[in-house]
């Protein structure tokens, strides 16, 4: 993939060095952005050594991605996602070991943020409070998550976000829950996604982020001359207070590419379309929803084929991405599930017998229909690893549940009214009788 990158770093307004650190491998297509603290200008030792035993380890496994960019079947996604993990680790003990050597530099650290793109996927590694940012269209996504004080109390309600700065805990805005290199070994978040042509994306120190309002950011970093980007953004950031030091990097990649890609581009907004209209994805954020379709696996099934059967053991909920599908037990039609619509949900939750059979549309000019597909599995360990969102799909279960025991309750109610209703009429019958 075809990319063009520009980078700025700058002291700011109220420190005396610079501790940020940011590296470009053009041949790895590897970004680097780290944020260092520590005192004896400690914190430039740690993100200095971190960028670059970071593109060290990477570099180490330069051949098994290769094999990935060239759609080798024996290396998968998750592999890439270790590569990255095992590169943040080795730094993260680097950085502690040079500083239990140095009494000066004890209790050093630095944040550490970074993106590989291997073929048409971004592979993100994170850990800090350094952030990227993806500009996809006319939107914009933040892709990580801090792992500051500040953020540990918004997601309690303690304070809301925008009002930090008028409460006591303004104090605590640099405070870091988790740093590469303080203890021997860090927890390091990781995530990959599809890349697009025409995406954007902004690695960036907090210095930067600060002063960041999102809803500008799509006319920042779509501005035509990438090399404008960076230094305009640390003007901003200067320009607000400069109260740390600043550096962004900005990858971008081309806005037209080869054959094919126009097509990738509509089936995954079709995907994060379809999967956001669902009552069980709802509250899920753009990161969340892109964990979610990374485990889809798309199949397409022509009129009449069968999808489920009733009675059979079910592993995998479906939703419909296009055409249509008959639900019906025996051949008694329930209705006609199309895009958007999804069945078979339960088996995420328990292996118990299919309720009834769905299968493709065969009725006049029908065409197949392409769903997607996703593992229970597959689901039990995403929500094994994601507390956040396992609680947000927790929420959403009992929701949709509570509607469905609802409605259950009005038909049966409805059919008691029936029923008592006919009776009342067989009664008036015989007494006239």
């Amino acid at each position: 993939m075809q990319l063009q990158y520009w980078a700025a770093t700058d002291v700011g307004k109220e420190r005396d060095h610079n501790e940020d650190n940011f590296l470009i491998d053009k041949k790895l297509s590897l970004f680097v952005v780290a944020d260092g603290m520590g005192g004896h200008a400690a914190g430039e030792v740690a993100s200095n050594l971190a960028v670059h035993e970071v593109r060290d380890a990477v570099q180490a496994n330069a051949d098994l991605i290769e094999r990935f960019q060239q759609n080798d079947p024996g290396v998968q996604r998750h592999e890439l996602l270790a590569i990255l993990e095992h590169a943040v680790q080795t730094a993260c003990a680097s950085v502690y070991k040079r500083a239990q050597a140095d009494t000066d530099k004890r209790g050093m650290g630095t944040t550490c943020s970074l993106l590989l793109i291997a073929g048409n996927r971004g592979f993100i590694a994170h850990v800090g409070d350094s952030r990227i940012y993806l500009a996809r269209q006319t939107n914009v996504h933040q892709l990580t998550e801090d792992h500051s004080l500040v953020n540990e109390l918004v997601k309690r309600g303690k304070v809301k976000r925008d009002e930090i700065d008028s409460t006591p805990y303004a104090k605590y805005k640099n405070a870091v829950t988790r740093a590469v290199g303080v203890y021997e070994s860090v927890e390091v978040d990781t995530f990959d996604l599809d890349v697009l042509p025409g995406d954007s994306f902004l690695l960036c120190s907090d210095g930067l982020s600060h002063y960041l309002k999102e809803a500008e950011l799509p006319g920042l970093l779509g501005a035509p001359d990438i090399n404008n980007i960076p230094p305009r953004l640390v003007d901003l950031a200067n320009a607000g207070g400069g109260h740390d030091n600043i550096t962004a990097v900005v990858v971008r990649t081309a806005a037209h590419a080869a054959e094919g890609a126009d097509t990738r581009t509509e089936e995954l907004s079709l995907k994060l379309e379809v999967l956001k209209m669902m009552p069980l994805f709802k509250h899920l954020s753009y990161k969340e929803l892109v964990r979610i379709m990374n485990l889809t696996e798309v199949r397409e099934y022509a009129p009449g084929e069968r999808i489920i059967s009733e009675g059979a053991p079910g592993h995998e909920m479906f939703v419909i991405l296009s055409g249509s599908a008959r639900l019906h037990k025996d051949e008694a039609t329930i209705t006609t599930l199309t895009r958007g619509a999804h069945f078979g949900e339960m088996a995420l939750v328990d292996r118990s017998p299919r309720s009834a059979s769905v299968t493709a549309d065969l009725s006049s000019g029908a065409g197949p229909v392409r769903l997607l597909a996703i593992r229970r599995t597959d689901f039990y360990e995403l929500i094994r690893k994601e507390p956040q969102i396992s609680v947000k799909l927790l929420w959403s279960f009992v929701q949709v549940l509570n509607q469905r025991l609802r409605k259950t309750t009005e038909d049966l109610s409805g059919v008691r009214r029936a029923e008592a209703e006919a009776e009342d009429m067989s009664d008036e019958v015989l007494f006239e009788d």
